[in-house]
């Protein structure tokens, strides 16, 4: 639905050369033009206006000096920086563009009649005067030479398979009576054929058709030839074929012209002859005769020149080219040029721009060249409110053919409604006046301007028939006149409806490279002319405009990328450069094919696209790789050759964000980004909606709603109340309907009475209340813009759901609980934690007492919804949980159970007592611990009952409560519970039960058992045991405690109640504990002991711990020393990295001296799988990661382990070295004393001089981000990012790196006697 929009024109008119011209050709590295006449050849600069170069082709007697010469060809040769070319005498010269000198390359005896070289310009077709063909190479070497005319069909001939004659097979629309058709003779060839034979390439240089005069029939024929020159196919014979000729240059059909009895149409050709559509010209089958046709380098556009063939009362002929398009199999006229009468007006010769797809150039008789830049352009209303119908007008000859997409999407060639002019559509724009931008203004090729709006009437709503109108159409108000400024066609470009008649165009300027702004006025007398009211001179070619409806700014961009600002709403036209906020000149770095004025936080910019498919923001590049762009009041929307599209919210984003926005490919839920078909380009945004209309490279429309823009007007419509709308939305697009609670929780809670009445539907409010669940979709489906502002937050310590259900249920049953009976139910059910009992009673009262007002729920519809809602199951369960049996029959009949399956359950529980009635019921729903309670109030005959319940389901806590403490039964039940706990390993607690509860024999055990000895000393002498049996006793706990190697209370136990002073002694002195051992010999007189036992235990234990040190400063320092070359080698690749990537690397600063993430994060991986393993598995995973072994991953992070264990080891030391040496020093072991202390002191300064070594202060500090003076903003960013990304991490599989262990300098260890 696109319209091809004339960016600018030049038009220069300073060449004059002797006689007229006959052909011309582009130079494709220059752009200058190369015209031969009948007397010389020139190369023109049409930019400068100057003649580059120029050789006579009279005087070397190429051509005659009369001016009866003709130059039949002429051809641009780029690799040989000449031009060639053929005269009609035959000769084939070469013009250098470098000396201007001309060389004959060849001659043609018969004389030529056409040339034509190939794409690549290897292979050139000579046609002669003896009709045939002469095929040479770029170095005029012939090929081939071949008759044009051959009665062979050529090498694709087709094959007949014996399937019968033409006129027995399927004739499709044609019918039955083809098969009767005579086949007629072909008519020859109308009488204002040149009767020259035409020539064609294909665009890959393969193939090359010949359009000739048939010499048996007069009519033409055309006949596709290869490379090699051998002869392919042959058309079928064409009634009415005329002359013009032109192979698309994507290779798939060739296109001719034909005159039918009652039509006059382009036609089609595949490369076998057969023809394949046409499209009928708007002209009368005699009106006008097809001089040429032309395919654009891109086989987009195809130009159609056309002359009149009847003279008018001056006897002149008007000559038009048309430019037609194709979409969804239609053909559209896009634009057509009509040219004055005069003579020397009419074009003598056109081309399209061998580089520049979308260039024509065009060249009179009068040597003036004309070359028009087109556009793609979609022109839509400018409209940002409701009003505004989102119109697309689409060119197509005398029509414009408008579709409203608020209303309708209708699939093109269709549209809503057709505009009849009574000329050829060159330009349509629409009205920029808000609330009335479905106006639209239609200029016209024969210079006037057609405006059409809304009647002024109210139109019908329906039709005669009952069909509902939904898009009226616009009907003609007026029609003005254009004098000014249309000497060529198109002079007038670039059209825009400021105001209601006034309006603004573009036309060449005086100078040339110049162009003058007119705004165009109605003239006072006359209301039908408009008239230049003022205008401005503009240095540069305006090749676009854009406004802004918001503000009225109007920004011009030039040829060479300059934007300017016109101040139109003055008296007089000025115009200025374009300056950014901080009153910089911003112009475009490349010119744009496309142009539009937004705001991007409050600061206008003009947005471009290029034809490389560049997008820009003023001088800044947003994005690479963009096809087509719209804004559409706050949005810009793009789709990409990536097929996506994205909406951006431009208020919430500063131009770098937007740039970074457009560059990042989006996460999960990025509401900006979603894939499109292949080839989209946007056609128009429906203002005020969430519609983005797309259309595909055949020509068919796609509606999407695109999540950007649905989410923003959702958050417009929850913000206005509107619930209404925003639920409806939701719905139909299947946005999650928690986004109505999420977005604002405390506007909706405040408002919640509004949200029911809008919906004002129980299906509704029931959808709403099931989709409910307690993710914020704010935050996770359906985020926030960055930038937009935060809502106040949910309700704190309540769950969403309930908060939810809780309000909306209140507010329902305040309103008018009969009429929401069903919703309130829902709300009751929909629960974190379903009450189903409550929605069970409400039922219950529904059936006791039916509400009497008109269309209520009853009793029976709301159990049937509530089944709907809740497995049958379940709800007969939880209406059994009510101990209603009203209710559970009510429920019972609802489902599909079989009657035998639950009446005989029903009779039985009727038959018993209520509590224990009530225990068969929650023992039979698994409720055991109510169980316990009703079956506790049942009376002692079910105590063994409930014990074993107690036990099976361990509720021993819970019936402790259920008795009194003196009861039997409570006994019983302290009894069990300890049995409970002594399987638990808990026998100390079990103790205590049975003590309180009177059984201390069984107290006793358990104490023993565990070691509880003072409990067991206590609960022995209140038995009491006889003496004998308590040093038994305490004998035997004093043994389970030295097997605790709890020597200091197992010599308590043998010295108080054992009376065994030697045992407890011995006991002391292999727990080390001197000082004791020592006042028990000297209390118990055992003075022995102390040469016998405590002295060589002394010796030992000096021997022991000496070692023992020795043994950890000597792995202290191997693991010491293996550290400093681990993190040495780490030190070593992180420079070598650096060395590759280069001094700059922003990641350089960010690997600290013991940094491992990059092996770590490896070798985690290779463990990932270990993290759903058993706790032993992981323990064993842990310890193999940090493994001691040479080169392991984190070997550095082992050894550091290993170094603060051995230091806090030997730290914890200290208390039982000071006794020792205390010890050794009262009975005189001096020396061994002070080696000991020695030997330790030198340990522990050892360890306390290698901390800050081992834990420097940059490793310590190493989670802090890398920030500084030498800190760049990447090196920051990727600092946060890398922690970003090790939390995670570090959490689950990498350990922390220790801490250094603080030593206990403080304790007082050393003898001063020793010193």
């Amino acid at each position: 639905m696109r319209n091809l929009k004339l960016l600018k024109s030049l038009r220069s008119s300073e060449l004059q050369g002797p006689g007229s011209p006959q052909c011309f050709s582009v130079r494709s590295d220059t752009g200058s033009l190369l015209i031969a006449s009948q007397f010389s050849v020139t190369e023109y600069n049409t930019q400068s206006g100057e003649v580059v170069s120029e050789a006579s082709l009279t005087a070397d007697g190429y051509l005659p000096e009369d001016g009866s010469g003709v130059v039949v060809g002429l051809q641009d040769l780029a690799e040989l920086q000449s031009a060639c070319l053929a005269t009609a005498g035959g000769d084939v010269v070469l013009f250098n563009l470098n000396t201007s000198q001309l060389e004959c390359v060849g001659s043609v005896g018969s004389g030529l009649t056409s040339m034509s070289w190939s794409p690549d310009e290897e292979l050139v077709i000579l046609t002669t005067g003896q009709e045939t063909i002469i095929m040479m190479t770029k170095d005029f070497e012939p090929v081939t030479e071949v008759g044009i005319h051959q009665g062979d069909f050529g090498e694709g001939k087709f094959i007949t398979v014996g399937w019968g004659k033409k006129e027995t097979q399927f004739h499709g629309s044609e019918g039955k009576q083809a098969a009767q058709k005579k086949i007629q003779d072909v008519q020859p060839a109308v009488a204002w054929d040149d009767r020259k034979p035409r020539v064609t390439w294909r665009g890959d240089g393969q193939l090359f058709a010949v359009s000739a005069i048939c010499p048996q029939t007069g009519a033409r024929k055309v006949r596709v030839w290869n490379r090699e020159g051998v002869l392919q196919a042959t058309s079928e014979p064409i009634n009415g074929l005329e002359q013009a000729l032109c192979w698309k240059p994507s290779g798939s059909l060739i296109a001719s012209s034909q005159r039918h009895p009652n039509k006059h149409s382009v036609v089609f050709m595949e490369k076998n002859g057969l023809l394949h559509g046409d499209f009928t010209l708007p002209f009368s089958k005699d009106q006008v005769k097809v001089k040429e046709l032309l395919w654009n380098t891109d086989s987009t556009v195809l130009a159609v020149w056309l002359e009149d063939l009847a003279a008018g009362l001056d006897g002149t002929v008007k000559s038009y080219i048309q430019l037609w398009t194709v979409g969804n199999y239609h053909w559209y006229l896009k634009q057509s040029l009509d040219f004055d009468r005069d003579p020397q007006k009419a074009p003598v010769s056109f081309c399209w721009d061998p580089e520049r797809p979308l260039w024509l150039h065009v060249l009179t008789h009068n040597w003036t060249s004309i070359t028009y830049e087109w556009g793609w352009t979609t022109e839509r209303s400018p409209g940002l409110d409701v009003t505004d119908d989102a119109s697309v007008a689409v060119i197509d000859g005398e029509k414009v053919l408008v579709t409203t997409f608020r209303q309708c999407v209708v699939p093109p060639p269709m549209s809503s409604f057709e505009l009849q002019l009574k000329s050829p559509v060159n330009q349509v724009t629409f009205l920029c006046q808000p609330t009335r931008t479905n106006r639209i203004a239609v200029f016209t090729s024969n210079g006037q301007i057609s405006v059409f709006g809304k009647g002024s009437k109210e139109d019908p709503v329906r039709t005669a028939d009952g069909f509902r109108i939904l898009s009226h159409p616009l009907f003609l108000q007026k029609t003005f006149r254009v004098t000014a400024h249309q000497n060529d066609p198109l002079a007038l470009r670039q059209l825009l409806w400021l105001q209601d008649e006034l309006f603004l165009a573009v036309t060449s300027g005086i100078l040339p490279n110049t162009s003058t702004l007119v705004m165009l006025h109605p003239v006072q007398d006359t209301a039908d002319t408009l008239a230049v009211r003022s205008q401005v001179e503009v240095e540069g070619v305006v090749i676009s405009t854009a406004h802004l409806s918001q503000t009225g700014t109007l920004a011009l961009q030039l040829e060479d990328g300059q934007i300017k600002k016109l101040l139109w709403d003055c008296p007089e036209l000025s115009v200025e450069d374009w300056h950014d906020s901080n009153g910089c000149r911003v112009n475009f770095p490349v010119p744009c094919i496309q142009t539009a004025l937004c705001c991007i936080s409050g600061t206008e910019y003009l947005l471009g696209l290029t034809d490389r498919s560049h997008l820009y923001a003023g001088d800044t590049e947003l994005a690479p790789n963009v096809s087509s762009f719209a804004v559409c009041d706050d949005f810009l929307l793009i789709t990409t050759h990536s097929h996506t599209c994205r909406c951006l919210q431009l208020s919430t984003l500063t131009l770098k964000g937007l740039q970074l926005a457009l560059s990042s490919d989006g996460g999960q839920n990025d509401e900006t980004l979603r894939r499109v078909e292949r080839g989209s380009r946007i056609v128009t945004v429906v203002p005020q909606d969430t519609r983005v209309i797309l259309q595909m490279p055949r020509g068919n429309l796609e509606t999407i709603h695109h999540r950007a823009l649905v989410l923003a007007q959702l958050r417009k419509w929850l913000d206005s109340l509107r619930f209404r709308e925003a639920f409806e939305c939701m719905r139909k697009l299947r946005i999650n309907l928690n986004l109505i609670y999420d977005h604002n929780p405390k506007v909706f809670l405040d408002n919640i009475e509004t949200f029911i009445t809008q919906l004002n539907s129980i299906n509704h409010i029931n959808l709403f209340l099931t989709e409910l669940k307690e993710e914020d979709t704010s935050c996770t489906m359906y985020p926030r813009p960055e930038g937009s502002p935060s809502q106040t937050p949910s309700v704190s310590g309540q769950k969403k759901v309930d908060v939810v259900c809780d309000a909306l249920r209140k507010a329902m049953e305040s309103m008018d609980p009969s009429k929401f009976c069903l919703s309130i139910l829902t709300a009751y059910v929909k629960k974190t934690v379903p009450e189903l009992e409550v929605a069970l009673q409400k039922v219950h009262e529904l059936r006791e007492n039916p509400p009497a007002a008109a269309g209520a729920v009853s009793a029976e519809e709301a159990l049937k919804y509530l089944l709907f809602l809740v497995n049958v199951n379940d709800l007969y369960e939880h209406s059994l949980g009510t101990y209603d049996f009203d209710l559970v029959l009510m429920v019972a009949e609802k489902s599909q159970k079989d009657p035998k399956e639950y009446l005989p359950f029903l009779n039985m529980l009727k038959s018993l007592e209520p509590n224990y009635q009530r225990y068969t019921i929650d023992k039979h729903l698994k409720r055991y611990r109510k169980a316990l309670v009703h079956l506790s109030k049942s009376g002692e005959e079910h105590f063994t009952e409930a014990l074993q319940l107690v036990k099976e389901q361990k509720l021993f806590s819970e019936a402790l409560k259920l008795y009194t403490t003196d009861s039997p039964q409570y006994k019983r039940l302290s009894s069990a519970y300890a049995e409970h706990l002594v399987e638990q390993q808990q026998a100390e607690q079990a103790g205590l039960l049975l003590w309180r509860c009177g059984q201390p024999a069984r107290a006793l055990q358990a104490f023993t058992s565990c070691s509880s000895w003072r409990n067991a000393i206590c609960v022995a002498q209140q038995i009491p045991l006889p003496t004998d049996q308590l040093a038994l006793l305490a004998r035997d706990l004093a043994e389970r405690l030295t097997d605790q190697r709890r020597y200091s209370e197992a010599a308590l136990l043998l010295d108080h109640y054992a009376k065994d002073c030697e045992e407890a002694i011995l006991a002391l002195i292999t727990g080390a504990v001197w000082e004791e051992a020592l006042r028990l010999i000297y209390m118990h007189n055992r003075q022995d002991i102390t040469e016998t036992n405590l002295k060589p235990a002394l010796l030992e234990a000096v021997n022991s711990q000496t070692g023992f040190i020795e043994a950890q400063v000597a792995t202290f320092t191997r693991h010491r020393s293996r550290l400093a070359v681990v993190r040495e080698q780490k030190e070593k690749a992180r420079l070598d990295m650096l060395d590759e990537e280069g001094p700059d690397c922003p990641d350089a600063e960010l690997y600290s001296e013991a940094s491992s993430v990059m092996t770590a994060s490896k070798y985690s991986k290779s463990n990932s799988r270990i993290s759903s393993r058993s706790s032993k598995n992981r323990r064993k995973a842990e310890r193999k990661k940090l493994s001691l072994k040479e080169g392991s991953p984190m070997e550095d992070r082992a050894l550091m382990h290993a170094l603060s264990e051995i230091i806090s080891t030997v730290d914890k030391m200290r208390e039982e070295i000071h006794s020792l040496l205390k010890s050794l020093v009262l009975f005189q072991f001096d020396k061994q004393a002070e080696k000991l202390q020695l030997a330790y002191e030198e340990a522990l300064q050892t360890m306390e001089g290698a901390v800050p070594e081992l834990w420097p202060e940059a490793l310590l500090n190493s989670n802090t981000p890398v920030t500084g003076p030498n800190s760049t903003a990447n090196s920051i960013m990727a600092s946060f990012q890398q922690q970003q990304q090790q939390k995670p991490a570090a959490s689950q599989l990498d350990p922390e790196i220790p801490t250094a262990p603080k030593m206990r300098n403080g304790v007082k260890w050393k003898l001063t006697i020793l010193k």
